[in-house]
């Protein structure tokens, strides 16, 4: 989606996790935020200026991991990165993620961001 008239995508996607995963979803996820520098370093080249995970656990067991991200266009796929960190996050996400799950999409209707953020995203997706 293109918002400000600037080429900025808005995502919250939702994975769901494999079944008996749990405890390597508790390693993967305390991995990115004991190397959060690492992974910091990677954001640029991805042209990504916000990206969070959340986690759902349900009442009926299943388990999912959820993004939600700010990204301008034209950056290097996570799977195409050079960087360490990324080849780690790819590696427990084939062990963890559910590949015959289809990934849940919301569609982003409003987005309310300060005036400073903005500036810096617009002035960024420039690049």
């Amino acid at each position: 989606m293109k918002y400000w008239n600037k080429p900025v995508d808005v995502e919250f996607s939702r994975f769901r996790v494999l079944p008996g995963k749990s405890q390597k979803v508790d390693e993967w996820l305390d991995y990115l935020r004991s190397h959060l520098s690492e992974v910091s370093a990677t954001l640029d080249g991805e042209k990504m200026y916000v990206e969070t995970i959340f986690r759902e656990k349900t009442e009926s067991g299943e388990e999912y991991l959820c993004w939600y991200s700010i990204q301008g266009q034209g950056g290097t796929l996570v799977q195409n990165s050079s960087h360490e960190i990324d080849r780690i996050h790819l590696q427990y996400w084939r062990e963890c993620i559910d590949p015959s799950y289809k990934r849940v999409d919301l569609v982003t209707e409003v987005i309310m961001l300060d005036p400073r953020i903005f500036s810096v995203i617009a002035k960024e997706s420039n690049h």
